[in-house]
């Protein structure tokens, strides 16, 4: 049975309301939290992006559960040095309670410093590459690297874990989810996908995490939801690459209407239905997963965790 954590959304919230949302979800019988990593949100009606970093601190200190970055893209905006630095002193600050999810990211968040954005197969050589300085850098000795993508010279971490940090690798095709079977401590995937949880435990991950998230929008008016849903996170809708290669979010918000309503109370978990919310969980259940995350849309927060508290998390831990 898998374990169920809650999602925290920096494209959606501040640093304040992430913190507070993180003690309701301890309180609610979460076991654990996802944070997303950002530099912009996909679109301004969401209208936050905080530091991931700074509010994981914060997050050290107000809950006691693991916290994990999802995802890090550790390649062109932040060298793999210094994401190696924040991660090692993320998981000092939580006693060993932090995992390090990577993907290998999104020209929204990458491109900012005016770098190329490369097409996907070196943007996955790259992140192999991160991977690589980062767990040498876990160790705490002098690391010095000259690779194809990355140098590192006389760089050292004296802030460091016990442990080294696990590298969880998120994959959303069959390329990702073989190098995360091949390297990855974990697979992260938003998707029940059964098929790629087979090929990451038949290519070499048998025995690690499988780690999945979605995103729903309870409420007691399910109208209202949907609409809620549609006006925030239209881009989840949206088909193909786009999300991979789209720059700002002002070019994600040019395509909001090719996600209709309709697309979205199809596709959508909405509302107070309990078994909808049972059965989209339960679905990654089904499929393999091993932790399942779960992220409220909106500004209901303190419902959705009433909700879950009382209706939801009680199913799903007696499945």
């Amino acid at each position: 049975m898998p374990e169920y954590g809650y999602f925290l959304s920096c494209e959606e919230f501040g640093p304040a309301d992430l913190v507070e949302q993180a003690r309701m979800a301890e309180q609610a019988g979460f076991s654990s939290l996802w944070i997303s990593d950002h530099y912009h949100p996909w679109n301004d009606a969401q209208g936050q992006s905080p530091f991931v970093w700074s509010v994981i601190g914060a997050l050290s200190k107000a809950v006691s559960l693991p916290i994990e970055t999802a995802v890090t893209c550790p390649t062109v905006r932040i060298h793999p040095a210094v994401v190696a630095q924040a991660a090692a002193t993320s998981a000092v600050m939580t006693n060993g309670r932090f995992r390090l999810g990577v993907g290998s990211g999104e020209a929204l968040n990458e491109h900012v410093l005016g770098d190329a954005w490369p097409p996907a197969h070196i943007r996955l050589e790259m992140l192999e590459e991160s991977i690589q300085v980062m767990r040498r850098l876990f160790t705490g000795e002098e690391v010095n690297h000259h690779g194809t993508h990355y140098t590192v010279e006389n760089a050292r971490l004296y802030t460091v874990p016990d442990e080294p940090v696990p590298i969880d690798i998120s994959g959303f095709g069959p390329a990702a989810t073989a190098l995360a079977s091949r390297v990855g401590d974990g697979f992260i995937t938003m998707m029940p996908d059964e098929s790629m949880v087979e090929q990451f435990r038949k290519g070499g991950g048998a025995g690690k995490p499988v780690i999945g998230g979605t995103k729903v929008c309870y409420g007691i008016d399910r109208d209202e939801c949907v609409a809620t849903v549609r006006k925030l996170w239209f881009n989840q809708f949206l088909p193909g690459e786009m999300a991979q290669i789209l720059p700002s979010p002002r070019h994600f918000e040019q395509l909001e209407p090719l996600v209709t309503e309709e697309m979205v109370s199809k596709q959508a978990v909405c509302g107070d239905d309990v078994d909808e919310h049972v059965s989209a969980l339960s679905a990654f259940a089904d499929a393999g997963f091993d932790r399942v995350y779960v992220n409220q849309i909106g500004p209901d927060q303190r419902g959705f965790f009433d909700f879950y508290r009382t209706k939801v998390l009680p199913q799903l831990q007696q499945g």
